[in-house]
């Protein structure tokens, strides 16, 4: 059913992602699918990395590692951008794009407050509203 699974990922946050991260590997070996991790950065120093060269290095190892661990075939991408806070959902979905992604998995907050009064944005909202395939939250 699923080919190429997406799975965004910050690097400086991996302790948060373990429920999505296992998710996602299980969905993958099911389908027997291809993980492709992403993550989009500014091109100023963040806490994963110091400039996006060292982040596509530092996620396709760990791209590499999740794929000998669980034997599945993965990869990874890198995208950049001017102001991740504006463009992310945008850059999220040019990865789907790009990658051919029938599925993605991704994490989010549960809906609170600061959801009912607009004050918060979730991105998984955004891309399930404009993407035209799968999306797969996970809180």
């Amino acid at each position: 059913m699923y080919q190429n699974i997406l799975v965004p990922v910050d690097l400086s946050h991996l302790d948060k992602l373990a429920k999505t991260l296992n998710t996602a590997i299980d969905m993958a070996k099911h389908y027997q699918a291809i993980l492709c991790y992403v993550s989009v950065t500014n091109s100023t120093p963040g806490a994963a990395a110091h400039n996006p060269k060292e982040l596509a290095s530092k996620l396709k190892a760990f791209a590499d590692e999740q794929g000998a661990a669980h034997g599945l075939q993965t990869n990874a991408m890198v995208l950049e951008s001017v102001d991740t806070a504006v463009e992310l959902d945008d850059k999220l979905l040019q990865a789907i794009k790009e990658t051919g992604a029938d599925l993605v998995v991704m994490a989010s907050h549960p809906p609170g407050v600061g959801d009912a009064l607009h004050l918060l944005r979730s991105n998984a909202a955004e891309i399930v509203k404009h993407s035209k395939i799968s999306v797969f939250v996970v809180r």
